[in-house]
C-alpha cells in the first residue's frame, strides 16, 4: 500500500465503523425502551454500543483527515492475511449460533473459544493439535463462559439456554 493511499484507507474504515454504528443505532429505534431491572431497559445496551462505535468511527475518520496517523509504524508480519484462520474463526461462530440450543451457552461459547484460538494459533505457527494445548484451550473457553453464564442468569435474570433448568449449567 503506497504511504499516499494509507489516510483515505483510514478514513474508509473510520467511515464503515461510523456506518456500522448508525446501523446499529437504527436497529436500536426497534428495541422497547420501557425500564426494566435497575431502570435500564432492554434497549440500553444496544444504544451504549452504538454510540460508542458512531463515535470511534468518527474519530477515526478525524484521525485519518488530519494527518493523525501519519506517526503509524509499519505494518509487521505476513504480507497478506492467513484467510484459513478466518475459517476457524467463522467455524466456531457459527458452531456457537448452531449449537447454542442444543448444547447450552456454556458448552457452546467454549467451543467457539476453542475453534477460534485454534485459527489464531495456526495462524502463527504454533503447535495447535497437541491435545495439551487443546485441553488448556477448551478449559479456557469453559472458565471465561462460566462466569458469564451464572453472571446473567443468577445475577441479572437473564434467561440463556443452558442444559439443565436450574440455570447452573
Amino acid at each position: 500500500m503506497k504511504p499516499s493511499s494509507i489516510p483515505l484507507t483510514h478514513a474508509a474504515l473510520g467511515a464503515g465503523v461510523t456506518a456500522l454504528g448508525l446501523a446499529l443505532a437504527w436497529g436500536a429505534l426497534s428495541i422497547p425502551g420501557e425500564a426494566g431491572y435497575g431502570g435500564a431497559g432492554p434497549n440500553f445496551l444496544p444504544w451504549v454500543v452504538a454510540t460508542v462505535l458512531t463515535l470511534c468511527g468518527l474519530l477515526i475518520v478525524r484521525e485519518a483527515l488530519t494527518g493523525g496517523l501519519r506517526d503509524l509504524q509499519a505494518p509487521t508480519g505476513a504480507e497478506r492475511a492467513w484467510w484459513v484462520g478466518g475459517v476457524w474463526v467463522s467455524a466456531g461462530l457459527l458452531a456457537n449460533a448452531a449449537l447454542i440450543e442444543r448444547a447450552g451457552f456454556i458448552l457452546s461459547c467454549a467451543l467457539c473459544y476453542l475453534l477460534a484460538v485454534q485459527g489464531m494459533r495456526r495462524a502463527q505457527g504454533q503447535a495447535a493439535s497437541r491435545p495439551a494445548v487443546l485441553a488448556a484451550d477448551l478449559f479456557t473457553g469453559l472458565a471465561i463462559a462460566a462466569p458469564v453464564y451464572w453472571a446473567f442468569t443468577q445475577f441479572l435474570a437473564i434467561n440463556l439456554p443452558g442444559l439443565t433448568s436450574t440455570g447452573w449449567l
